[in-house]
């Protein structure tokens, strides 16, 4: 390599294999092109073998070598300049593989690379290099695809796993006591339709694919099926390790659970923060995509190759935005599952997209989750529909309860809902509202009771004891819980008075001690008591959870007859999982302990649930949804006399009426010994931060809007030290905008340190890259340092992003920062491709 392009290559490429652990033979003089494991002795000797000139072989010569721990040639590293993309040198470092009988080939320029497995696949995009350890592992790992495609998968598949050999016990044999069997061992059996989910895999892997999309109606088990998946890889040798990535705690813990009831006997699961250490032991490992990203832990603490096959719960969570860095960052297969059809937005019209309308952006969201998975086409690799699962039985379709008031309506129409209201001293003027305003600058009590009222009067009631049925409620935010939590409290002290004492409702969000247990309590029937009609039919004292997010994506709780939305949803995927909450089939004579009473049930299976719809959003996202049960609603009070004057502005939404003065102005100009002062009080701050039981707690449950809240509530603004937010900003000395969760992780050593303001930006381009980089063509690899130009420019300087934003691109020949030759560098797809990805994905504010 001659040019400064080539040697800067080098130079970045040399970092890299150290930072991955790699050593160089430097008994060459001159040379740096051997890279070995690190405790492995060699001698120039050891390598005569490779020829007098070791870079040298009967295909040309080899820029980067790395050797195994016997010495022998493990990777060819092909180098190109920073100029050209990497790919150029495909055969050529095919070429010499095969003459050094090297099964792996790492093609970089020094800011894009790429690995490729020459058994299996193509070049995959990478962002840092293998480990030596972990390529070792690899090495081992013989992949027979034939196997895996015919594999044999029968109903009992899993069973064969939990109880070998089942079929010969006596329990079995005997069919009248085959029931009471299978449940005591806790056997699961595929449903015909997870076997043909299985079967589209294999079919799948025979036409060459390596990524699969499974879209399966929430309540169908894509835990069992997965596990399916797991075993079938693992069993046919094609993955060593599985990583299974959630976007919940909860999700977490529920997943390890369901894989050790269903695969322990033969394989291993962990949960990664639970096993740090020794996670390489086990077959299977569980954890939140949040946790992997977090501080790039990704890429700090695995290999790519560490994982055969990654599965996304919920994909169009787990991998969107940045989360998707995780999921691409590991070479192998990748599994997507989704609740959520792409065509879902009946009524979005895709012709007139604004990029930051909430639909649009789900639009996209659903379409890449798609493409990700290799299904551009729009069809998955298997899907199983609400509809098929209703119709073949195991799934309930809702009753759906259009419950529009009259302010609901007027939000949601085209002109809104406009009201007269104070704006300064001068009067009023016309201000107007719309759904999304709803409990952020539109509040009114008098909604939000008939929300409550009409909830309790129509809803569902239990089939054994007729007391309400159990239900969930979503509300726009905590604060809008609280209040729906405290009417509907109201309510049923009413209705039944002494019965409940105030545990009627229960707000389940966040900010509220505990509620991660309420979840669980209210699935086992035990929230705040049970029986609290019949003591021998357990059934949760509280009815009725309120909360805002906590209780959608795979929360199981079967025995839910109502579900009411408070709140207008823009989301398509949370509006399936909302729905989805009641969807589970029940029989309720499970909790019935009484037998004489068992015969006089009339309606012991659960048959329907009622989903209470305030906001339209049905109709909202399914166009012609053939309404089962409509209310009409009494008028609201509050919409004037009835004879066309303008209702008065809503209840609360100015609380304060009064003008406020400033006490006492007065300035300092902090100087250079002020610095010493600032590190003393970030160091204040620190002590009692650490010194506080709670915000412990609350960390190590990773329960950050509860310790924001509490740090925010009970530390800041205090009269003796009067911390804040800003003023820990500037002790911390860093040259951009710090957030007080990235404090507090620093106080606990959840970070090393703050990062800088171009060491995040680094890391937000590599994320982009791994997302991208099915869309990143041959011609684009050399244009790489110009895309990453553009994307730290456009991330970091207002300005600039007006002038791109709003197309002024003549301003360019007069920018300092950034000019047209430098946006001209950047491919044309990318001049706009970058912009959205940034606004979509990166958060601004911390660059400021």
């Amino acid at each position: 390599m001659s040019n400064a392009k080539e040697a800067q290559a080098r130079i970045k490429i040399n970092k890299l294999l150290e930072s991955a652990g790699w050593r160089f033979f430097d008994d060459v003089k001159g040379k740096a092109n051997v890279a070995l494991e690190p405790n492995v002795k060699l001698s120039k000797n050891d390598i005569s073998d490779l020829g007098e000139n070791f870079e040298s072989t009967k295909n040309g010569f080899i820029d980067f070598l790395l050797l195994d721990e016997k010495s022998f040639p493990l990777v060819v590293l092909e180098a190109k300049a920073e100029n050209k993309n990497p790919l150029v040198g495909k055969e050529q470092a095919r070429k010499y593989a095969k003459s050094l009988n090297c099964r792996f080939v790492i093609l970089s320029n020094g800011n894009l690379h790429y690995f490729w497995d020459l058994q299996q696949g193509n070049p995959h995009v990478i962002t840092a290099f293998p480990t030596p350890d972990s390529l070792k592992s690899y090495q081992k790992f013989e992949p027979d695809q034939n196997r895996l495609i015919i594999e044999l998968v029968e109903r009992d598949y899993i069973v064969q796993t939990q109880l070998p050999g089942y079929e010969k016990e006596a329990g079995w044999l005997k069919v009248d006591e085959r029931a009471a069997f299978i449940t005591k061992n806790k056997l699961r059996f595929l449903r015909d339709y997870q076997k043909e989910a299985l079967n589209a895999i294999q079919d799948a892997v025979a036409e060459g694919s390596t990524r699969f999309l499974f879209e399966m109606a929430t309540g169908t088990g894509k835990t069992m099926t997965s596990a399916a998946v797991i075993k079938l890889f693992l069993r046919t040798g094609n993955a060593r390790r599985v990583l299974f990535l959630v976007d919940r705690l909860e999700l977490e813990d529920q997943a390890a659970k369901a894989f050790k009831d269903y695969l322990k006997n033969d394989y291993a699961t962990v949960i990664y923060k639970e096993r740090r250490d020794d996670w390489r032991k086990a077959e299977i490992v569980v954890t939140t995509v949040q946790s992997l990203l977090f501080n790039n832990k990704y890429q700090r603490l695995f290999s790519p190759t560490d994982f055969d096959l990654v599965i996304s719960d919920e994909a169009h969570r787990s991998i969107g935005g940045n989360s998707r860095a995780v999921f691409e960052y590991f070479v192998g297969y990748k599994l997507g599952l989704t609740a959520t059809p792409r065509d879902y937005l009946k009524s979005f019209d895709a012709n007139k997209p604004s990029t930051r309308d909430p639909r649009e952006q789900e639009r996209r969201l659903l379409l890449d989750t798609y493409r990700t998975f290799g299904c551009d086409s729009g069809m998955p690799t298997f899907r199983y529909s609400l509809l098929r699962g209703v119709k073949e039985g195991f799934l309930i379709n809702p009753v759906v309860v259009d419950a529009r008031t009259d302010i609901t309506t007027k939000l949601l129409s085209e002109q809104g809902y406009a009201v007269l209201a104070p704006v300064d001293e001068n009067g009023k003027q016309e201000q107007t509202f719309v759904s999304k305003d709803f409990e952020k600058k539109f509040f009114s009590k008098a909604t939000n009771d008939l929300f409550c009222q009409t909830f309790i009067k129509n809803g569902l009631r239990d089939p054994v004891t007729g007391e309400f049925g159990k239900g969930l409620v979503f509300a726009v935010s905590q604060n809008h819980a609280a209040k729906l939590t405290h009417t509907l409290n109201e309510l049923a002290d009413k209705l039944w008075p002494g019965k409940y004492q105030s545990d009627f409702a229960v707000q389940v969000t966040s900010s509220v001690t505990d509620a991660q247990q309420y979840t669980i309590n209210f699935t086992n029937n035990n929230l705040l008591g049970s029986a609290n009609f019949n003591p021998l039919y357990k059934t949760s004292k509280a009815r009725i959870c309120v909360t805002v997010g906590m209780m959608t994506t795979g929360y199981d709780c079967p025995d839910i007859l109502n579900l009411a939305l408070m709140r207008p949803v823009y989301s398509p995927s949370d509006f399936v999982q909302i729905k989805g909450r009641g969807t589970r089939k029940h029989n309720f004579l499970e909790q019935l302990f009484d037998n004489d009473l068992k015969p006089l049930i009339d309606e012991p299976e659960k048959a329907r649930f009622k989903f209470f719809d305030f906001f339209a959003n049905c109709e909202y996202f399914e166009e012609k949804f053939d309404y089962d049960e409509v209310l009409k609603l009494p008028a609201h009070s509050a919409q004037g006399d009835g004879n066309g004057g303008e209702p008065p502005p809503p209840a609360g939404l100015y609380e304060h009426t009064g003008t406020d003065n400033i006490f006492n102005v007065a300035e300092q100009q902090i100087g250079f010994g002020g610095m010493k002062i600032d590190r003393m009080f970030f160091e204040k701050f620190e002590d009692q931060i650490k010194a506080n039981p709670t915000l412990q707690q609350q960390v190590e449950n990773e329960q950050w809007e509860q310790a924001i809240d509490y740090v925010v509530s009970q530390l800041f603004d205090k009269p003796n030290d009067y911390f804040n937010l800003e003023k820990l900003r500037r002790a911390a000395g860093v040259d951009r905008r710090l957030s007080l969760k990235e404090i507090l992780q620093k106080i606990f050593g959840l970070i090393p340190y703050f990062k800088s303001k171009d060491e995040l930006l680094e890391d937000e381009f590599q994320q982009f890259l791994l997302t991208n980089q099915s869309k990143l063509g041959e011609d684009q690899g050399i244009a790489v340092l110009a895309m990453k130009y553009f994307f730290k420019a456009y991330a970091t300087d207002a300005a600039l992003r007006a002038i791109i934003d709003d197309k002024r691109f003549g301003e360019l020949n007069v920018n300092p920062a950034f000019g047209v030759g430098d946006l001209r560098a950047v491919p044309a797809e990318w001049r706009e491709g970058i912009p959205e990805y940034v606004k979509d994905y990166v958060t601004l504010n911390q660059f400021m």
